[in-house]
């Protein structure tokens, strides 16, 4: 007798489409549960135990504590983008994948910005409510066009090339904003590329934004940067809440600095009745619904439904945002230099200058007598993550995601191994220079064995501070002064000079990771020409 299956889609009133369901009901070993009241974590934990797979919208949460109450549960589904929702650390502990729909939505939340901002230009809204109301005011709704006005595009992946390829056709001059789109893809684009991000803004009369929400993301547009606006510039933002900050925000408006916002997202969600920018003037508001169109929840659901089929039936992963398409026998013995390839990818993606043209990938020694593809693209997604944001990528769509920035990639493989018995380089090519990092396995534990092309010894973990100076006496006393003074202890040293050039790298790691302050005061060290602080 075939093994029954059981599926559970879960929601708070948010079902993913009929088809779907109908899909997975089609198939004689499923048995499909749907429970769309499962707002409370009890319900959820409850609803979860006897589950093979649970699929979600945004409304459910997958938490620990459901993860861990269900043992025979193989995989978690978002019908949608984003995994806020679902404790991925747990699931990849716990060996649960976790499949998301990355490009289903990306013609609805394109046109709902869009939308926002036809509807903001023309204050829509507020005119529907007069008529509604019984009055008839033309004076008090005079618009404005959109003909002729700067865009500028702040993010310029799937969604914001979608958004810039409709405002061209209605004669907007477009400036793209990404610091990971190369300039030949702008170019293929029809956009003007902006490397400064106060350049692109500051002649804009529209600002859209489609940037994932990253450290280095938050508040991009925030009370300085609003105060640089031209007068009367215009905001949409569909795409994540926290790229902007919205008391700013609020306050910008009520000054006529800010001639009208148009969001999607908030900081909070849902806004309370006390938040600053429910009160502020010539605002559009809906609530988060760049995805709610009835095509875009149909390909969602029927896409999730048919990764999830396959994962259970054919033990096929597609989508996973926490592991590879790979079958358990390769996994095995690759799955080490998987983890270690997605790590040096994130790492050179922090020590390299923006605006990335090429990414090439060496391998020597025993890893490159082998497929490296499935490494290839885990370097590629640990770089990409930052660009992007971790929810956006994963090994199955890295390559279309670096090829939608222009980022060009190669790899090469030698099966005689070199100065390593395994050897792999990451290298990253731009207009501004290049970096790279190397590493390798002693013992079984990975170990960073070159930066730069520099040989230095360090491991890959917590927080790490790349020094480059000139090699004279007193450098290393000025900055382990500074570091000692605010308090952050370095754990570990490794320094590569170079008698040549007459310069040094200093790898430290360190206990804590320093503030900008303290990196802006070891820049200023007389010698020291870069200084770079990355997570692993």
């Amino acid at each position: 007798m075939a093994k029954k299956f059981t599926i559970l889609i879960a929601g708070n009133n948010d079902p993913i489409s009929s088809k779907g369901i109908e899909l997975l009901q089609a198939e004689p070993s499923f048995n499909v549960v749907v429970n769309m009241n499962l707002k409370a974590e009890e319900a959820m934990i409850e609803a979860s135990r006897e589950a093979h797979a649970i699929i979600v919208r945004s409304g459910a949460k997958v938490t620990a504590k459901v993860l861990e109450a269900a043992p025979h549960l193989k995989a978690v589904g978002r019908a949608g983008v984003g995994v806020d929702n679902i404790d991925v650390p747990v699931a990849s502990k716990r060996g649960v994948v976790v499949m998301n729909t990355p490009g289903g939505n990306t013609i609805s939340t394109a046109e709902q910005a869009f939308t926002l901002m036809m509807a903001l230009s023309r204050k829509t809204p507020q005119a529907h409510a007069t008529i509604v109301a019984g009055k008839w005011d033309r004076k008090s709704f005079q618009g404005t066009e959109v003909n002729g006005k700067v865009l500028t595009v702040l993010g310029m992946g799937r969604i914001g090339a979608e958004f810039a390829k409709r405002a061209k056709a209605f004669g907007m001059s477009i400036v793209a904003y990404d610091p990971y789109l190369s300039k030949n893809r702008a170019d293929s684009l029809g956009v003007t590329l902006c490397e400064d991000l106060d350049a692109a803004i500051e002649q804009a009369d529209y600002i859209t934004m489609h940037m994932p929400l990253t450290p280095e993301t938050k508040h991009m547009i925030n009370a300085q940067r609003l105060g640089r606006l031209k007068k009367g510039c215009r905001i949409i933002n569909c795409a994540r809440g926290g790229l902007i900050d919205d008391q700013a925000l609020a306050l910008a408006l009520e000054s006529g600095q800010i001639a009208g916002a148009a969001l999607d997202v908030f900081e909070v969600e849902p806004p309370p009745a006390d938040y600053p920018l429910l009160r502020a003037p010539n605002t559009v508001f809906t609530p988060h619904l760049g995805a709610s169109t009835e095509e875009a929840q149909e390909n969602v659901g029927i896409e999730i439904a048919e990764v999830i089929k396959a994962h259970l039936l054919q033990g096929t992963v597609v989508n996973a945002v926490n592991m590879p398409n790979v079958d358990p026998k390769v996994l095995a013995e690759i799955g080490p230099f998987l983890k270690f390839g997605e790590l040096l990818g994130r790492l050179v993606s922090q020590i390299a200058e923006q605006r990335a043209q090429t990414l090439t990938i060496s391998y020597s020694g025993k890893v490159g007598s082998g497929d490296t593809t499935l490494i290839s693209r885990a370097v590629l997604k640990g770089f990409l993550e930052r660009a992007v944001g971790p929810e956006q990528v994963n090994y199955i769509n890295a390559s279309g995601v670096a090829e939608n920035l222009g980022l060009r990639f190669s790899e090469t493989r030698l099966p005689q191994a070199g100065e390593f018995t395994d050897l792999i380089e990451v290298e990253v090519q731009g207009a501004e220079g290049s970096a790279s990092i190397a590493g390798t396995f002693f013992a079984g534990s990975p170990r960073i064995v070159k930066v730069n092309g520099r040989h230095i010894e360090a491991r890959p973990e917590g927080t790490l501070l790349f020094i480059e100076n000139q090699d004279r006496p007193g450098m290393i006393a000025s900055y382990s002064t500074i570091l000692g003074r605010n308090q952050v202890n370095i754990a570990d040293m490794s320094m590569s000079r170079s008698r040549e050039d007459g310069k040094a790298l200093t790898l430290l790691t360190l206990d804590s990771t320093p503030s900008e302050a303290v990196l802006q005061e070891l820049s200023q060290i007389a010698g020291i020409t870069r200084v770079r602080c990355v997570v692993a």
